[in-house]
């Protein structure tokens, strides 16, 4: 094959490697998204505000989060649900574990345990804050977080209700067209 044939090729196999790499389609309508909004209350304390955006009956999260602070050690210290969108639909368990030696925390959401329907409705808000402490008393200069996967492959996921719809025109879904991979977007606040 000639230099310039080869050339052209390799491009071209470029060219098309952004179309590869998109984000998955969501089946049920607009990607969700979870949104991480990063303030400051002083100089040593800091909040994560966690808001998520569906469009379809959501009745599980889990999400991890990476957090940094440079040399400055720091702690996921509580998580308030109390005001969110998890706590208006009564969801059974609502999860805050924290790991000091990773810097990291997962957030677990689960809305039926037992004989409930309890479901995330299609919207947009507030599900949880993160308040996050310097260990060694020192300021947090500045706070940059990520979703991450954690141990047992833990990563960022939302489930899906198993039937979706209003009857007449409701459809169940099997368990593994129900996982979703919500986008992950990070907003830095004051």
């Amino acid at each position: 094959m000639k230099p310039i044939a080869k050339a052209l090729l390799v491009l071209s196999l470029l060219a098309f490697l952004p179309l590869a790499a998109q984000a998955q389609k969501d089946q049920f309508g607009k990607p969700d998204t979870v949104y991480a909004d990063v303030n400051y209350i002083n100089e040593y304390t800091a909040t994560i505000t966690i808001s998520y955006f569906n469009d379809e009956n959501v009745v599980g999260l889990q999400i991890p989060i990476k957090m940094d602070a440079g040399m400055n050690k720091i702690v996921a210290d509580s998580a308030v649900y109390t005001g969110g969108r998890v706590a208006e639909a009564k969801w059974a368990y609502t999860g805050f574990r924290p790991d000091t030696a990773i810097q990291c925390v997962m957030l677990g959401m689960i809305a039926n345990v037992g004989p409930t329907d309890h479901k995330l409705t299609p919207g947009n808000g507030r599900l949880v804050t993160v308040f996050v402490s310097s260990l060694e008393a020192k300021k947090i200069g500045k706070l940059s977080i990520d979703t991450t996967t954690v141990a047992r492959g833990s990563s960022l996921m939302a489930v899906a209700d198993g039937v979706q719809g209003n009857p007449p025109d409701s459809i169940k879904m099997d368990m593994i067209q129900r996982q979703i991979k919500p986008a992950w977007v990070v907003r830095a606040g004051k």
